[in-house]
C-alpha cells in the first residue's frame, strides 16, 4: 500500500446495494481512482473484518463513502467506527442521506415489524411465534444478532457527516464529480450536497403551461403526452421539491420523479413542500379565476392521493420534520 496514495473506504449499511453497482459504473475511471488512492475497506469487494477496521488508527482513511441508513446496532457501530477512523465522512445515496424507503419502517415499531414479517405474512409457517432475538443459545454456543431498532435514522442523525451526495443511486457523473473534488482538494464548505443548485424541473424539458389540475393519475392509469410536464397533467411528479444532478433521466422515459435526489436547494422539508406545490394547481376554477372549494370537493381531491406518506416521503420520511409515526 502507497504511503502517497489516498484511502478510502465504501462501506453498506441499510440499503438495497444498489449504491456499490453504482460506483461499479464507474467503468474505467475506477481504474483513475486506484491510480490515486487504495481502497482499504469494501466489504462487497474486499475481504477485510470489522476487527481491521477498528484496529486502524484515527482519522487512518482519508475518505469513507457510507451507504444505507442506521436500521440496527450493528450498523449503528460501524457508523461509529468509521467516523472516527476517517478524516472525511460522505453520506453516500439517498438512505444514508435522507433514510429513503426504508425509512417508510418509521410509520411502525419493532414490535409491528416483526409480527407482520415473522408472523403475520402469509407465506410463513411459524406456530410458535417465534421471531429474532439478539442472543440464542445452540450447542455450539451462543449467537448474536444486531439489536433492531424502533427507529430507522439517517448518517447524519447517527454521527457527525461532511457531505452529502444525493440519489438512489447518486448518478455516475456525481460520483466521478465528487471523487474527483477529493482527488484535487477543491471540496466545498463542510456539510455541502455534492450536487447541483437546482429542481429536477430545471433539467426538465417539458413545458409547463402553469395550468390548475382536477384530477389525480397513478402512472399506470394514462399515457403521458410526451412534451408536457407531467404534473400538469394529473401525474404525481417530485420534480418540483427535488434536487437535480440526475439529468431529469425518469422524466425522458415519461417516469415522474419520485423524490430520489432530496429537497431542493432552499426546500427545508421536501414532503410539505411538495404538497404546498400540489396544493396551489390542485382545484376546481370558480368565477373570475378564483377557486372555490366545497367540502365534499376537498374530501375528493385528497382522496385522489391513494399513499400520501409513500408518495412524499418515500425517500426522506426519517430526515423529515414527522421523522416517525408517534408510538403512544
Amino acid at each position: 500500500m502507497s504511503q502517497n496514495k489516498l484511502k478510502i473506504a465504501f462501506y453498506w449499511a441499510a440499503s438495497c446495494g444498489g449504491c456499490e453497482i453504482a460506483v461499479l459504473d464507474l467503468n474505467e475511471k475506477i481504474l483513475d481512482v486506484v491510480k490515486l488512492a487504495d481502497i482499504v475497506f469494501w466489504p462487497v469487494a474486499i475481504d477485510i473484518k470489522y476487527k481491521d477496521v477498528e484496529a486502524f488508527p484515527d482519522k487512518h482513511i482519508d475518505i469513507t463513502f457510507f451507504n444505507g441508513s442506521i436500521r440496527n446496532s450493528e450498523q449503528e457501530h460501524m457508523a461509529k467506527v468509521l467516523r472516527a477512523k476517517s478524516k472525511t465522512l460522505v453520506a453516500f445515496g439517498s438512505c444514508a442521506h435522507e433514510g429513503c424507503v426504508p425509512g417508510l419502517a418509521n410509520l411502525n415499531d419493532k414490535k409491528e415489524v416483526f409480527e407482520q414479517v415473522y408472523i403475520k405474512d402469509k407465506s410463513n409457517v411459524n406456530p410458535q411465534g417465534i421471531t429474532p432475538k439478539t442472543r440464542t443459545q445452540v450447542k455450539e454456543g451462543t449467537l448474536n444478532l444486531p439489536e433492531f431498532y424502533d427507529t430507522v435514522k439517517t448518517l447524519a442523525q447517527t454521527v457527525d457527516v461532511d457531505y452529502y451526495l444525493p440519489g438512489c443511486p447518486p448518478p455516475v457523473k456525481l460520483i466521478a464529480a465528487a471523487v474527483e473534488a477529493i482527488v484535487s482538494n477543491k471540496l466545498p464548505p463542510k456539510g455541502s450536497v455534492l450536487a447541483p443548485l437546482k429542481a429536477v424541473c430545471d433539467e426538465c424539458l417539458r413545458k409547463r403551461d402553469n395550468k390548475k389540475i382536477t384530477k389525480i393519475y397513478r402512472v399506470y392509469e394514462k399515457a403521458p403526452e410526451p412534451e408536457k410536464c407531467l404534473l400538469e397533467q394529473g401525474i404525481l411528479c417530485m420534480g418540483l421539491a427535488t434536487r437535480s444532478g440526475c439529468g431529469a433521466q425518469c422524466l425522458k422515459v415519461d417516469m415522474p420523479c419520485t423524490g430520489c435526489g432530496g429537497a431542493a436547494p432552499n426546500v427545508p422539508e421536501q414532503g410539505a413542500a411538495m404538497i404546498s406545490a400540489l396544493a396551489s394547481i390542485l382545484g376546481y376554477e370558480g368565477e373570475s379565476g378564483k377557486v372555490k372549494y366545497t367540502e365534499k370537493e376537498i374530501e375528493e381531491l385528497i382522496s385522489q392521493v391513494k399513499d400520501p406518506v409513500g408518495t412524499f416521503y418515500m425517500y426522506s420520511l426519517p430526515a423529515s420534520i414527522l421523522r416517525r409515526k408517534v408510538i403512544k
